[in-house]
């Protein structure tokens, strides 16, 4: 059995759950009681890969998720990251991706986690003072002591990953992959189908854009990533949201939301696209995972396609801050 049939054999349905949300990067954490009932209820109605990381909500997203799976741990598909984490003595996050701090970062995650080992590890970001094949080899040494399962990388280029996979065998590729952002098809995508890599999509809905969860006047709270993003601009968000209204009326044609539109287009690309949409709302969770069931037309797809391409989505991904820390291909 292939690292990607493993994979997708754990990670099913083929939707998973991105935690983060949870805790970090849209504002105020949720209440701990709430994002416990939350992942409980993630569980019950079908979820079974759960991704977090060290980094999110300076390691609070960890033990939450370990607090709430750690009965279940047998039944899950566990994701976390290294290489990326928040240092409280210099008041920010820090990108290292030297052997000795992956490994220290991987004992402290198996802790939080209350579990001995990790299904899938990601390294967070490439620390490009650090070659690739040094931090893979590090993670490599850790699955051959089975504290985890797979490697993973994020946010890397083609090139990065053949780098990476002559180092170890890469288990998953994941970086942000949705109708607004098409990136992945400029070259990683192929590349992991070389080696039977799957690909993990996160923010598979827009940061809640393609679900409509933003308009023109919706208040973006203190500490939202999408108050830095260029999309969700004064000045771009508006012609965004033009084209968005195009998406929600062929959801409504199909009668579904254009959120689960949105994901059942992912999964029309291949079984190795493997969608983790994050969410607060229980009643999204639920509403992200029927996606999992529809199974668009081919002339369905091919209309999708069409619609929020590169060149008519306004703004880059990222404010400039961000995009000097990520190794992704980009369009011209």
């Amino acid at each position: 059995m292939t690292l990607l049939s493993r994979l997708q054999a754990l990670a099913s349905p083929a939707i998973g759950l991105g935690c983060m949300n949870l805790s970090h990067g849209y504002g105020q954490p949720v209440p701990e009681a709430e994002a416990l009932k939350a992942l409980d209820a993630a569980f019950d109605m079908g979820y079974r890969h759960f991704d977090t990381a060290t980094l999110y909500g300076a390691t609070a997203n960890e033990r939450l998720v370990g607090k709430a799976l750690s009965g279940k741990r047998d039944e899950i598909l566990l994701a976390s990251k290294c290489g990326m984490a928040f240092d409280p003595e210099l008041g920010r996050k820090v990108i290292d991706g030297r052997p000795e701090t992956l490994r220290q970062q991987c004992e402290a995650s198996l802790e939080r986690l209350k579990t001995d080992h990790i299904d899938l590890y990601y390294l967070h970001r490439w620390d490009r003072s650090v070659p690739i094949e040094e931090s893979v080899g590090a993670l490599a040494r850790l699955v051959a002591e089975g504290k985890i399962g797979a490697i993973g990388l994020s946010e890397v280029s083609a090139a990065t990953l053949r780098r990476a996979r002559s180092e170890h065998p890469i288990a998953a590729v994941q970086s942000e992959y949705s109708l607004w952002t098409r990136n992945p098809e400029i070259a990683v995508i192929e590349a992991c189908r070389e080696a039977d890599t799957a690909f993990v999509a996160f923010s598979p809905l827009g940061r809640g854009f393609l679900a409509g969860a933003i308009q023109a006047d919706t208040p973006l709270a203190e500490g939202d990533v999408r108050r830095g993003m260029p999309r969700f601009s004064a000045e771009n968000l508006p012609r965004n949201l033009s084209q968005l209204a195009e998406l929600q009326a062929v959801a409504r044609e199909h009668e579904v939301t254009s959120g689960q539109l949105a994901l059942a287009w992912l999964r029309a690309k291949g079984d190795d696209i493997l969608p983790i949409p994050g969410t607060r709302s229980v009643a999204h969770m639920r509403e992200n995972l029927a996606a999992d069931g529809l199974r668009l037309a081919p002339v369905t797809v091919a209309r999708l396609d069409t619609l929020l391409t590169p060149d008519r989505v306004a703004g880059e991904r990222y404010g400039e801050a961000l995009q000097a820390e990520i190794d992704t291909e980009a369009f011209p």
